[in-house]
């Protein structure tokens, strides 16, 4: 499906290397908006999913993205222009280190869909594997810029494999920010824990931690996932 169409706006995909998935919606639907952010920063932004959709739910004055690869990067700016929101959402051309290299803002809210394929697995996709691999974009880079880019009552928010869990929040407490909420996510109720949604600040807490299910069945989901996305989703 090269256009996936939400109930707000459309996203064209053909050109990236990462469609549109779960993850991608679990987090722009998630990711807390408690501190009413003033601006966003998308890292590796992709088809622009997370900057659309954090437009459409929040009333951040300016929504940048950054993204490294060309095609994905056009297509984001398109995505970006065709939207109800086009004029706060902004596009670098940018890799992240160049990005920080010149900060010129903080932000309240830090968002990322980071690539997290740590296995050996590669295919013949360079551009898809470089939106999909951990070493395109190490956790460890991802966490400085969020530390050094977060405003003081700043969230940073990402999705990463259930197992990459303990170690992504360690690294982040080293950087002095700490977990504000957590949520593990299930495919059905039998399933592993697959994904974990993360929001962190700068103040230590109790972090608030719960699951998610996504499905009961095949096509059947649960209420909670309903809630979540019925803004986004059409058939919701």
């Amino acid at each position: 499906m090269t256009t996936f169409t939400f109930k707000q706006f459309s996203v064209k995909q053909d050109r990236c290397a990462m469609k549109i998935g779960t993850d991608g919606v679990l987090l722009g639907a998630w990711t807390p908006l408690i501190n009413n952010p003033y601006n966003v920063l998308d890292i590796g932004a992709g088809t622009g999913i997370l900057s659309l959709m954090l437009a459409q739910r929040s009333s951040a004055e300016q929504i940048d993205a950054i993204e490294i690869d060309e095609d994905a990067y056009e297509q984001c700016v398109e995505n970006f222009e065709a939207s109800p929101w086009g004029d706060k959402l902004f596009c670098f051309h940018a890799g992240l280190d160049e990005f920080v290299d010149e900060p010129e803002d903080e932000y309240d809210l830090i968002i990322s869909n980071p690539p997290f394929y740590t296995d050996d697995y590669k295919s013949d996709n360079s551009s898809r594997d470089l939106a999909r691999f951990e070493d395109a974009l190490p956790f460890e880079e991802l966490i400085e810029a969020a530390a050094l880019l977060l405003s003081d009552n700043g969230i940073f928010s990402v999705i990463i494999p259930y197992k990459e869990e303990e170690r992504f929040v360690a690294m982040c407490k080293e950087l002095d920010l700490f977990p504000l909420k957590i949520t593990r996510v299930k495919g059905t109720p039998t399933s592993e824990i697959k994904r974990s949604l993360l929001a962190f600040c700068r103040m230590k807490q109790a972090p608030l931690v719960d699951e998610l299910i996504i499905e009961i069945s095949r096509h059947n989901y649960t209420s909670e996932y309903i809630e979540l996305t019925k803004d986004f989703y059409l058939k919701m």
